[in-house]
């Protein structure tokens, strides 16, 4: 049986402040359409920017994973990601008002909390597992970090820490399966030892600390007048070393809480892998740089294999769900320009359109004719018209609207196209649609191979408005 994707039922949002800027920020999960993964938008900044959440867009690992793109950047998302990761969300758009998630209190559970209370709504596309083929290593002698993942059919940590603290010593964490994420992990809070609290309160690099979010694990002998002063900068009437060595600002909510911790980062750094994965992932001494070069290396195996498969053919003999006559019916445009002549597939998300390219087409007459090569900016109108049919079919009464088109961004044509050839378009929805504005992911491919992709931006008007 196929494993449906998931999104949320509807917008929720917390607030709280950024561990490492001290800013305060609310960030809303939005639900998104099928395949959309996992994307920031950073809505404080002018165009309201999207950054992916893939290990290619990785920028910093020193305190927390930091992705960017498009100008814009997202601080210690790992947190975030490993609550989606934890309850089996597949697609959502996060909306930030600053550069960084809210700490809250250095776990996931509140994340975790507010997305259980909004519930989780099934939709029609199924859950895509990259299931590890065989065992992938991943070492860093000079600093003892070993991963390898292993092929099951489950998703299954196993993780040991070891800082050659005699109050940490030793420490293994483990689940089973993803299941056991919520209960086991999600209330797992970071910690830090507290000769880097010093250092990071000497350099003013965690503005949002505050005790009530990190576990302090005292590694040195300390005198009164240094506890004193960690008081007053926290604001605390008074700090001490409890018995398990650490700050008594909190306790401990598992024994081995610190390397639970460091399992719930790595689900979160792994899931900028970009698909859920189906293998058992064991580390001893992880963290952030050697998750995201071992999620990178994971990625890497992934595009290699999927260039390898055979890409989907489409059956352009059966019924298409448009003719041209309905094509006709939607779009305005006509021979000609009319650049598309069926449509093959339609979700609310996804369509797939194809044109057959023919040495009678008008264009021929003056553009190579000695040697015909379908016109590049021709194949951006395909996928452009393509794109619409999606746009539209929104809309009750298509034929009173129109597909203005207000950005083409990472055109790229990648192989020539000749009369005989027919262009398949596939475009998919990057983004919800808001305010009659879609952003589509498109690209076209004759056979197997890809010959053109591009970024679209388009915009909903009622032909009268479009006529004003």
């Amino acid at each position: 049986m196929n494993v449906k994707q998931r999104t949320i039922k509807a917008p929720v949002s917390v607030s709280g402040t950024g561990l490492h800027t001290g800013q305060s920020v609310t960030m809303t999960f939005n639900p998104a359409p099928e395949n959309h993964g996992y994307k920031f938008r950073r809505i404080d900044i002018p165009g309201a920017p999207i950054i992916d959440a893939d290990v290619d867009n990785v920028s910093d690992t020193s305190r927390g994973t930091s992705i960017s793109q498009n100008g814009a950047t997202v601080n210690t998302v790992e947190h975030v990601l490993a609550a989606l990761v934890g309850l089996e969300v597949d697609n959502l758009l996060i909306d930030l008002d600053g550069p960084e998630t809210p700490i809250m209190d250095g776990s996931s559970i509140q994340f975790v909390d507010v997305i259980t209370e909004i519930g989780l709504v099934e939709q029609d596309a199924d859950r895509e597992y990259y299931h590890i083929p065989y065992n992938i290593h991943y070492s860093e002698p000079e600093r003892k970090v070993e991963m390898v993942a292993m092929p099951l059919d489950d998703y299954r940590f196993t993780c040991m820490v070891d800082y050659n603290s005699q109050v940490l010593g030793s420490q293994h964490a483990s689940i089973s399966t993803i299941g056991e994420f919520k209960k086991e992990i999600a209330s797992c809070r970071t910690f830090c030892f507290l000769h880097e609290l010093e250092m990071l309160l000497k350099h003013d690099l965690i503005k949002g600390g505050d005790l009530n979010n990190a576990i302090v694990v005292v590694d040195k002998d300390v005198d009164q007048e240094e506890l004193n002063h960690l008081a007053k900068l926290f604001n605390r009437k008074d700090i001490s070393v409890a018995p398990q060595g650490i700050l008594n600002n909190i306790e401990l909510r598992h024994q081995n809480e610190p390397a639970r911790h460091k399992l719930l980062d790595m689900i979160g750094d792994l899931a900028l892998v970009g698909v859920p994965l189906k293998g058992h992932i064991m580390a001893a001494r992880p963290g952030h740089a050697a998750n995201v070069a071992f999620a990178k290396k994971i990625k890497a195996l992934i595009k290699k294999e999927k260039s390898r498969k055979q890409v989907k053919t489409y059956d352009l003999n059966a019924k298409p769900l448009f003719d041209t006559v309905d094509i006709m019916g939607m779009l305005p445009h006509r021979q000609p320009f009319l650049m598309i002549d069926k449509i093959l597939e339609l979700t609310k998300s996804h369509v797939v359109g194809c044109k057959n390219v023919t040495i009678n087409e008008e264009f021929f007459k003056g553009h190579f004719p000695g040697a015909p090569i379908f016109p590049g900016v021709l194949q951006i109108e395909g996928m452009v018209q393509t794109g619409g049919i999606l746009v539209l079919n929104t809309v009750p009464d298509p034929q009173n609207y129109l597909t203005l088109f207000l950005k083409i961004e990472n055109a790229r044509f990648k192989s020539k196209v000749v009369p005989g050839d027919t262009i398949i378009y596939i475009c998919d929805l990057i983004a919800p649609i808001r305010r009659g504005i879609a952003t589509m992911k498109g690209i076209g491919m004759v056979g197997d191979r890809v010959v053109v992709e591009a970024e679209l931006m388009a915009q909903i008007v009622k032909v009268k408005e479009s006529e004003a």
